[in-house]
């Protein structure tokens, strides 16, 4: 089912305006017009998969606006949590609706973040994200290397977090940087090399993960990433030096 040319118009920029906001600015107000213009314009012409990328995007936009509040040191409300899930949830029963394999799991992606990252129920969350790693190839194939890099990544954490297999987290990892990689994005790189390179660490290779994590700065610093960005790959990179010089 295709989307509406104006609707994925509209959601391109959104997304672009997104991955300023998330790893540069700290700004979403553009991210959340252009998803709310699109879901508008999806309604009107009864594009119910552009209707479904739109609130998935919206979705999405308030997860950035609790990461914020996290990184900031702030208690996210519970108000804004549920605010995330619903919007999570309806992208979800959308894209069902569709049948479209890579929205879905995208849609299933983003429900596993409200309990991984802001509820911290790894048990809530994985029913959702294992669905949604299994339909990862039909993310790729549809074009969106960042999506299926962002799955591949969550589940890496789950490795790292919860299941402890460092080799799992490592393998991972490594497949989201690969993605990344070939987006050829350099905001986006960072954040994939401090996770493969904290996934080196307890894998007993500090010396890959200083690596990592030296790239990783100089590319944050480059791009101008958000200083909390920046500050998470110094801060590895020191733990990781130190650890090869004790």
């Amino acid at each position: 089912m295709p989307i509406h040319l104006e609707t994925a118009r509209l959601c391109a920029l959104a997304d672009e305006a997104l991955i300023e906001g998330g790893f540069r600015t700290g700004e979403f107000a553009e991210a959340e017009r252009l998803f709310s213009q699109a879901q508008a314009v999806a309604v009107q012409a009864g594009d119910r998969a552009g209707e479904a990328r739109a609130v998935g995007g919206l979705g999405m936009t308030e997860h950035h606006r609790n990461i914020a509040r996290l990184v900031a040191g702030a208690a996210v409300a519970e108000a804004d949590i549920a605010a995330e899930e619903e919007l999570m949830r309806r992208a979800l029963a959308l894209w069902q609706e569709t049948g479209e394999a890579a929205g879905t799991a995208l849609a299933l992606f983003g429900v596993s973040l409200v309990f991984q990252v802001l509820r911290r129920d790894w048990a809530a969350a994985m029913p959702y994200l294992w669905q949604a790693f299994g339909l990862a190839e039909a993310v790729e194939e549809s074009g969106d290397l960042y999506g299926r890099s962002e799955i591949c990544r969550h589940v890496g954490f789950y490795y790292l977090a919860k299941d402890v297999r460092p080799a799992e987290a490592v393998r991972h990892l490594g497949h989201s940087l690969a993605l990344r990689e070939r987006i050829g994005d350099p905001r986006r790189l960072p954040s994939a090399l401090v996770a493969l390179g904290e996934a080196k660490m307890i894998a007993g290779h500090p010396q890959d993960a200083a690596g990592l994590f030296g790239r990783a700065v100089t590319l944050a610093r480059e791009s101008e990433l958000l200083p909390w960005r920046i500050g998470d790959a110094e801060e590895n990179l020191r733990q990781a030096d130190a650890a090869l010089n004790s």
